[in-house]
């Protein structure tokens, strides 16, 4: 793992500590949305701003800090210890920023790509649909048709969008040509959702936490300036973009984990019982060594995927293992630590519940563990 330099090992520090006294005392009131929320993510992004936090991986030009990816990469663990922690600091955006700085439209980039930067503006990403998983873009059945005008009515629906109930705009994975199952004719649309036609469904709770939700384009038109990169090459600017969300979340899911070890290791040495400290039991000892050993094993591969990408090398074997491990990784953890704290663990008063529920999840988002498994196998039987 690359060695992390002393001014991004200091910033580290700054961004754990923030997350930790500014973002995890609010999760619940964050968790909950509505109008303490607001105010809160007012707060938290006025704060972050005025401790020079903001946007720390965005383009300098668009407000942020411009750190690398090498460099952001050892602060995406300290900022994703909390769900929160990334729009909280502003760089849950990255990824739109990236995708619309690099293939928007002049047009689109006036409107949007500034305000998204700078957090007045929300933009999130459809892909799956509920008849074809996201795993099988071939399979996509959401269209859009091409107006005499160059304009563009798109109509269909998607489901497990991210932020797509308070979202200004959803760049979506559309059918421009031909029919499926086909990976040809494939293009991304920005839609405004102010536009006619475009509707939230309903929002789709993930094991009882909310923040996925359900679409429908009834005819949406948008301009010709909305079309995100060249016609047809809509799933080579996607595969662009999950490639480096995989890491992310990777990263952030890790940090996650790093959090749930805290809290096990503070409950073993804490808790006495009539046998004396929990840690002194070799059982709960076995679970502390598996737990640091899965993170331990787990951050080299995960930094080795942010090293290829960040030269432009093919990082897919190593994103696929990085995913795998980060949410193996984090499952692990945190049901560990639930063990550890016993039926505290189950209740409100940690995160652990929280963690535990990221982590199942973790193994199906950005494609479900088993797709990962055999590409990358496929490809190194293939390749060597």
């Amino acid at each position: 793992m690359p060695v992390c330099p002393p001014a991004v090992a200091a910033l580290r520090e700054r961004v754990g500590v923030f997350v930790r006294d500014h973002v995890m005392p609010y999760e619940p009131v964050l968790d909950a949305n509505g109008p303490q929320a607001a105010e809160r993510w007012r707060m938290l992004r006025s704060q972050a701003r005025d401790e020079g936090l903001w946007g720390l991986p965005l383009p300098g030009e668009l407000g942020g800090a411009g750190l690398p990816l090498e460099h952001y990469a050892h602060l995406a663990e300290a900022e994703g210890a909390s769900d929160h922690g990334p729009a909280a600091l502003g760089s849950a955006a990255l990824l739109d920023v990236l995708m619309l700085d690099r293939h928007a439209r002049p047009a689109l980039r006036r409107r949007y790509l500034r305000a998204v930067a700078g957090g007045e503006a929300r933009a999130c990403y459809a892909m799956t649909e509920p008849d074809s998983p996201g795993t099988e873009p071939a399979l996509t059945a959401c269209r859009a048709v091409e107006e005499p005008d160059g304009s563009w009515t798109l109509t269909g629906h998607k489901w497990f969008v991210s932020g797509a109930g308070t979202a200004d705009l959803v760049t979506v994975l559309v059918r421009t040509e031909g029919e499926g199952p086909s990976t040809d004719g494939l293009s991304l649309l920005a839609v405004p959702t102010d536009a006619p036609g475009f509707r939230v469904v309903r929002e789709l709770p993930v094991l009882g936490a909310g923040g996925q939700w359900e679409i429908a384009l009834d005819g949406v038109r948008v301009d010709a300036d909305h079309l995100v990169g060249p016609r047809g090459a809509g799933l080579r600017i996607a595969g662009e973009r999950v490639r480096l969300g995989r890491v992310l979340r990777s990263l952030r899911w890790l940090g996650q984990a790093c959090r749930a070890y805290e809290l096990m290791r503070e409950r073993a040495v804490s808790r006495v019982g009539g046998r004396g400290p929990l840690g002194e039991h070799q059982l709960v000892q076995r679970l502390v060594f598996e737990s640091l050993l899965a993170i331990r094993t787990t951050r080299p591969l995960v930094h080795e995927a942010v090293a290829r990408i960040a030269a432009g090398q093919d990082a897919r074997v190593e994103t696929g293992l990085a995913k795998v491990a980060a949410a193996r990784t984090l499952q692990q953890v945190a049901d560990a630590a639930i063990q550890v704290y016993g039926a505290a663990g189950l209740g409100p008063d940690t995160a652990l519940p929280a963690l535990l529920r990221s982590g199942r999840a973790a193994r199906l988002l950005d494609g479900p563990d088993e797709l990962h498994i055999t590409s990358v196998a496929r490809r190194v039987l293939r390749d060597g």
